[in-house]
């Protein structure tokens, strides 16, 4: 009897608090001028942007800086940066230097992810994660561009490439999950309780740490940013399943995959070998030692790879 009272009662605190809402969302007013707040702060370390644009699609508005490259660059190809989850746009402040110095560069927050996106209609698959991505590329004034995405940035990057190639130049992919191995174990088993808003802040620090090789976090600007990211906004869109090996032979652009060494989110051997072996034209590296963390590990590594993979 008092068994079936407590299931009857958690059953009930269930459909009293459970979230409805079709699309990603902070969780309150206070949330998210918290995030907002660790967003500003992690954006000042970044260059100031010439545009900031927010672009309308069909599924909500994504908000895209633009930064101008050296004298002469104007008629390159730009790069258009897709961050991690839960972070944004300044993810990539240590990479901007390298690559500003080879190109104009766009950089934009992920629509239903937390950020200066606002999602305003369901993403149900992954054919609408790559029609919301395209449409913002079809908005922009450039021909093509060349796609760096880190993490979930880069599955990203990739599944928008295998939908809509249209306006993709090349595929520069870092750390990039469930593209070409699934995630390890113990990735799932610890992200568990740092995906639990209401648990600790020391949780979650300590998950951002491990996936940075147990590098401390506590006073980095966009680990904080990362970590009000994972507390205050609900993500409503579907999991990223693993990409088919089928369709990374179907790429037909050039493809440069960095995976870090010592990822702690897949099995690094097993990543290298799959783009290996199904890559038409891809060029993969290896860092030894590093984590998944590797864009700020590694900036300059990474800008002299990607500027002789672009020359090549």
């Amino acid at each position: 009897m008092v068994a079936a009272l407590i299931v009857a009662v958690a059953v009930l605190a269930w459909l009293v608090l459970r979230d409805t809402s079709p699309v990603g969302h902070f969780d309150s007013a206070a949330d998210k001028d918290r995030y907002l707040a660790a967003y500003d702060e992690a954006m000042r370390e970044m260059p100031g942007p010439d545009r900031v644009l927010d672009v309308r699609t069909d599924y909500g508005i994504v908000r895209v800086y633009r930064y101008a490259g050296p004298p002469g660059t104007g008629d390159l190809e730009p790069f258009l940066l897709l961050p991690g989850t839960r972070s944004g746009a300044p993810v990539f402040a240590g990479n901007m230097p390298g690559l500003l110095a080879q190109r104009p560069v766009y950089a934009l927050d992920l629509l239903g992810e937390p950020g200066m996106s606002v999602q305003d209609r369901p993403i149900e698959n992954h054919a609408d994660q790559a029609r919301w991505l395209h449409e913002v590329l079809r908005a922009l004034p450039e021909p093509g561009f060349h796609l760096l995405g880190l993490s979930i940035g880069g599955w990203t990057a990739a599944n928008l490439a295998i939908h809509h190639p249209e306006k993709v130049a090349s595929l520069i992919l870092v750390e990039p999950v469930q593209t070409f191995a699934g995630l390890s174990a113990e990735l799932v088993v610890r992200s568990l309780p740092a995906s639990v808003s209401w648990f600790p802040k020391s949780w979650r620090d300590s998950f951002s740490s491990w996936t940075a090789g147990g590098a401390p976090v506590e006073d980095i600007a966009v680990a904080r940013m990362i970590e009000a990211g994972m507390s205050a906004y609900t993500m409503k869109q579907p999991q990223p399943s693993l990409i088919d090996p089928q369709q990374l032979r179907a790429l037909a652009v050039p493809v440069l995959v960095i995976i870090a060494g010592n990822s702690p989110m897949h099995d690094s051997a097993a990543t290298a070998r799959t783009a290996r072996e199904n890559l038409r034209y891809g060029t993969v590296h290896v860092y030894p030692g590093a984590s998944h963390a590797i864009n700020g590990e590694h900036p300059q590594r990474i800008s002299a790879d990607i500027a002789e993979f672009l020359a090549g």
